[in-house]
């Protein structure tokens, strides 16, 4: 048999480099495009009790961002919820836009008096600059839901990829404001602003998509007696009740509970969480 030459032995072994180069391609190609997948448009109008902007469709599921934890929570019903988790005669006491210095704490410090629990529907960007307020709101027992990263009530015409950011962005500021360990249970669409798309990234990460039965339009400071009596006329139609913390002077919305909470507990009322 004839030795190998150098020359030829160079070959070879330029040959094998080139090979094993080229069987690490694939592999590179399938993880970048699994990173950068984009999936189809799917969006929605917006709506009042959560629902009504929301266009009907199937929706993709969402994929995970790089740098995010694959270590989600179970994925939950994408199924915008209006309904308590008790039963009977249940009210959901539900807090939207803070936390804010000052109205968020006198909003804490009636619940308190009342020892009525609720749903803090936190905005992503507040958590991260008041963090002490969202230790708070856990430490009384209440509960957490994400409310987007800046309360942008146009985000359902926006593209899947901001709706995705808005949502998971605001989890992580909330979740790093409320310290290890804290749940965040619900989404709520700012305005309600849900697209099929937005509620599925939602419960894959473990928070289910919360409606309202009850709108008090207390962020519109329409007097104390008028947000009263939209409670006490609106029970009726559900047990989840739209308040404010945050946006503003919450002064009406603070001097409703005051009046509320109370009554409430008169006619039979359970205060409750909203179904998850």
């Amino acid at each position: 048999m004839a030795r190998p030459t150098t020359r030829n032995l160079r070959i070879t072994i330029a040959a094998a480099s080139l090979l094993a180069l080229a069987a690490t391609i694939p592999g590179c190609v399938a993880m970048a495009t699994e990173d950068s997948g984009t999936p189809g448009h799917t969006q929605g109008a917006g709506d009042n009790g959560g629902e009504s902007k929301d266009k009907k469709g199937t929706p993709g599921t969402a994929s995970p961002q790089p740098g995010r934890s694959s270590a989600s929570p179970p994925r939950v019903s994408a199924e915008i919820s209006h309904d308590s988790e008790g039963t009977g005669k249940t009210v959901n006491l539900t807090i939207d836009d803070g936390p804010e210095p000052g109205w968020t704490v006198k909003v804490l410090d009636v619940l308190k008096k009342y020892d009525a629990k609720a749903t803090f529907c936190v905005i992503g960007s507040r958590a991260k600059e008041y963090p002490a307020l969202v230790k708070k709101v856990v430490a009384a027992g209440h509960r957490l839901c994400d409310h987007s990263v800046d309360h942008n009530t146009a985000m359902d015409r926006r593209s899947e990829s901001y709706q995705e950011h808005q949502v998971l962005d605001a989890l992580k500021m909330i979740q790093d404001a409320a310290g290890p360990g804290v749940e965040v249970r619900y989404y709520r669409a700012p305005g309600g602003a849900f697209t099929p798309y937005s509620r599925e990234v939602a419960a894959s990460h473990g928070m289910r998509p919360l409606g309202w039965s009850v709108d008090t339009r207390d962020w519109q400071n329409p007097g104390t007696e008028r947000i009263v009596q939209s409670v006490k006329s609106g029970l009726s139609e559900g047990p989840t009740v739209l308040f404010h913390d945050g946006g503003g002077n919450r002064g009406q919305t603070v001097a409703a509970l005051e009046e509320l909470l109370p009554w409430l507990k008169e006619q039979g009322y359970v205060f409750s969480f909203p179904k998850i």
